[in-house]
């Protein structure tokens, strides 16, 4: 059964409605919320401020964790936030100069602008949408509340997919970045096209780098709570940010080295147009994973200001990255972007972007698995002892679950070894909903039918998500198709390898 429209009355709100107040905050969102019986009132530690808050455990997430052994509420915001840096600024960027030789300069710019505005405006909607229903923890949970049981089980499938392929994208790039950095052929030297792919010099197949790459991300996935992972995500973001400007300074140094233009590139087909519209979706796509990155924070509330460093340091990024990168390379721009400097220079940018590559695929691959485990351990809103436990069970349960995910992952980097088609398949078909989609259809749900049109700025508002939810669904079909088209030409040109193949995937 699902859940009640905030416009009811709030005396017939089901159990899983849960009110969650900080004494100290003046929230409209929060101050909406239904009244539930039985609240305990906890203090809570904040970078030094005690925050009381009101909290009903009975059908919460995690229940009440004061004497759980796995403790899972615990983040702060500017935690919350690195970890979204970590997640989000990954392999999206990697793929924005060779976005703006697709699409000029302007073209680049006002998408990156508008897309990252939109991209705010839905992860704001989210962060209500949990507010409003605290039991929330996924997807497939928000599913439930949209459209029962078959909403449940179509969004919460559709998440763990998502995130396997991301995880899967992660192992290829690692994979790539693995090949570059044992690649011995001198940039200066030309080597036919036909022997560009050729076995790395320290004679290792290529798919023993993409199994590294997996078992690594295995490894670092294993922690169960995402507080312990975000000195990892700290890491992580220094180290893209440290690969970027490299990348940036070798292209400087080497000077202007293609066309450069302010539209969009000449005889632009569809497909590849559209292709680079969906990565940069893909670049701003870390929404799928901000219920959880909510569930386990102390003060769910603080998420707005998470969201704000998110948007405002990614979209920076993407424009100064795109724009200095393009500005030297032009069309001759290639994707992942380290790959636009010298082989001595994109040696050392792969190097110090292998923690990003790395650590980024296991914030993903925790969210899936995270996601998976409280699907086996909560029914109907109770809980198992071995979801806040250190049983044989839990940990059992949750290496495997990780394990699956990463052998999953590795296969499809191994039967997709490709870099831009695959972040369009992705972008297309799910990171358009996840990014901006959903969350129209969550403001529709949250807003009562009869304000849709209540004043002016209401009705902006749903016109807004109105246009955003069709715009959403015209670009899963026209982008899956243009993926597909692009993906199609590369294999009639030659342009890919076979599955599994021991052939180098360096950027040489």
């Amino acid at each position: 059964m699902s859940s009640p429209r905030p416009s009811q009355d709030t005396s017939r709100l089901s159990q899983t409605d849960v009110r969650v107040n900080c004494s100290d905050k003046n929230s409209d969102v929060t101050a909406a919320f239904g009244r539930a019986l039985n609240e305990k009132k906890h203090d809570v530690d904040v970078d030094g401020k005690t925050i009381t808050r009101h909290v009903t455990h009975e059908f919460d997430v995690y229940g009440d964790e004061e004497a759980a052994d796995i403790q899972y509420r615990t983040m702060v915001w500017w935690k919350a936030a690195a970890l979204m840096l970590a997640e989000t600024v990954s392999l999206g960027i990697l793929s924005l100069p060779s976005v703006f030789a697709t699409l000029g300069i302007v073209g680049g710019c006002i998408l990156v602008l508008t897309l990252g505005a939109a991209a705010t405006a839905s992860g704001y909607v989210i962060g209500k949408f949990k507010l409003r229903y605290p039991h929330v923890h996924n997807m497939a949970d928000a599913g439930e509340i949209l459209a029962g049981p078959i909403g449940r089980e179509f969004l919460g499938a559709a998440q763990v997919v998502f995130m396997v392929f991301i995880c899967a994208s992660h192992v290829l790039t690692g994979k790539i970045a693995f090949d570059t950095c044992n690649s011995s052929i001198p940039f200066s030297v030309h080597v036919p096209s036909s022997h560009l792919r050729l076995v790395t010099a320290g004679a290792s197949c290529s798919v023993l780098w993409a199994a590294i790459c997996a078992i690594v991300s295995l490894v670092c996935t294993l922690p169960r709570t995402l507080n312990g992972m975000s000195h990892m995500s700290v890491i992580s973001f220094v180290s893209i940010l440290a690969a970027v400007f490299i990348t940036m300074i070798g292209v400087g140094v080497t000077g202007h080295t293609g066309n450069i233009s302010v539209t969009v590139a000449p005889n632009l087909s569809f497909a590849n147009g559209f292709l680079a519209f969906t990565n940069i979706i893909f670049a701003y796509a870390g929404h799928v994973a901000f219920f959880t990155f909510i569930a386990e924070m102390k003060v769910p509330e603080d998420f707005p200001k998470a969201l704000y460093v998110l948007q405002i340091a990614d979209t920076t990024l993407y424009l100064v990255v795109g724009v200095v990168v393009y500005a030297y390379v032009g069309s001759t721009a290639v994707s992942p972007a380290l790959g636009n400097t010298g082989l001595t220079l994109r040696k050392i940018a792969y190097g110090i972007a292998m923690p990003t590559i790395i650590i980024a695929g296991v914030i993903n691959g925790h969210v899936c698995a995270k996601m998976v485990f409280i699907r086996i351990f909560r029914r109907d809103g109770v809980k198992s002892k071995h979801m806040t436990s250190n049983s044989l069970i839990g940990w059992a349960t949750w290496v495997g679950i990780c394990v699956a995910i990463w052998v999953l992952a590795f296969v499809i980097a191994e039967v997709i070894p490709f870099f831009n088609g695959l972040l369009g398949i992705i972008s297309s078909m799910f990171a358009t909903w996840f990014t901006y989609g959903i969350s129209g259809i969550f403001w529709f749900y949250l807003t009562p039918r009869s304000e849709y049109w209540s004043s002016t700025k209401q009705k902006l508002k749903a016109l807004f998500w109105g246009f955003v939810i069709l715009f959403c669904a015209f670009v899963m079909v026209a982008g899956f198709y243009a993926s597909v088209a692009s993906i199609i030409d590369g294999y009639k040109t030659g342009g890919f390898k076979g599955p599994f193949s021991c052939t180098s995937s360096a950027l040489v």
